[in-house]
């Protein structure tokens, strides 16, 4: 039994239960399927990474302390962040993959790496 691909609209033959003539058509519709939620987790994703940037670039130079304008100059935003992380004291880091910000005093913000213990 001839059947219609339903993204090149070529027959094919094949099994009772195959939709598609080739993988390249089927990846290609469940890529347009999902093409949605794929741009959101990869437009938060890209953000992500631009924090991790602008926080490494400003630890790798030996720069520990900066101020939120700059970050912000930078393009850092906020709102993003992978982790929170409270101490027992009260502190509270938020991490952006291994790189953390911690507030210091009046918009300043300290930089620090997460450290694995054994």
């Amino acid at each position: 039994m001839k059947r219609i691909c339903p993204v090149c609209k070529s027959e094919f033959d094949g099994r009772i239960d195959k939709k598609f003539c080739c993988d390249q058509c089927r990846n290609t519709y469940n890529n347009i399927l999902h093409q949605e939620t794929n741009n959101f987790t990869r437009q938060i994703n890209r953000i992500l990474r631009n924090n991790r940037k602008v926080l490494f670039e400003f630890y790798s130079n030996n720069i520990r302390k900066v101020s939120k304008e700059k970050l912000l100059s930078a393009g850092f935003n906020f709102d993003y962040m992978t982790n929170i992380y409270r101490t027992k004291t009260g502190k509270i880091y938020y991490f952006c993959y291994d790189l953390a910000y911690i507030s210091s005093d009046d918009d300043y913000y300290n930089i620090v790496e997460r450290k694995e213990y054994v």
